[in-house]
């Protein structure tokens, strides 16, 4: 019989951890539960409500690459629409960088969509909604968006 498995938290590398951590605490709202050091080694623990969601690692460079096997994007679910649209205030607020024009739909038809955007080290991220974007575009027509940015 095979385990039933739930996500648990999720780990990223980040170049600089202090410009992170800032960008998910006022950009999606987390709150630091932990941050640590042993020499150069630096993380941080994030979550909400005291449950850890993310873990953030200070041992890369450069920038997340999209031409290489590994994760395609990280994707938040909030209760709305409008809360989609207070996450992508916060982030045109920080800059960060958006692939489409406010909020889309998941696909044509779809009454799912959200945001897609990159963090400051270009790893891709979404904020969505299950409902409430049905008259948003869908920029892939047919294709799921989220597969495609």
């Amino acid at each position: 019989m095979a385990p039933v498995l739930t996500t648990g938290h999720i780990g990223l590398n980040v170049a600089d951890l202090d410009r992170s951590v800032d960008f998910y605490r006022r950009g999606l709202g987390f709150e630091p539960l932990g941050i640590g050091a042993n020499g150069e080694q630096r993380w941080a623990f994030l979550g909400r409500g005291g449950a850890l969601v993310l873990t953030l690692w200070q041992q890369s460079s450069g920038e997340f690459s999209t031409s290489t096997p590994g994760l395609h994007h990280l994707s938040f679910q909030v209760d709305d629409v409008d809360t989609v649209r207070a996450v992508e205030s916060a982030l045109r607020d920080l800059d960060a960088e958006f692939f489409h024009d406010g909020v889309v739909a998941h696909g044509e038809g779809a009454s799912s969509g959200g945001i897609f955007f990159a963090d400051p080290d270009g790893i891709r991220l979404e904020v969505y909604a299950p409902a409430g974007a049905e008259t948003a575009p869908a920029p892939a027509a047919s294709a799921p968006t989220c597969g495609f940015f």
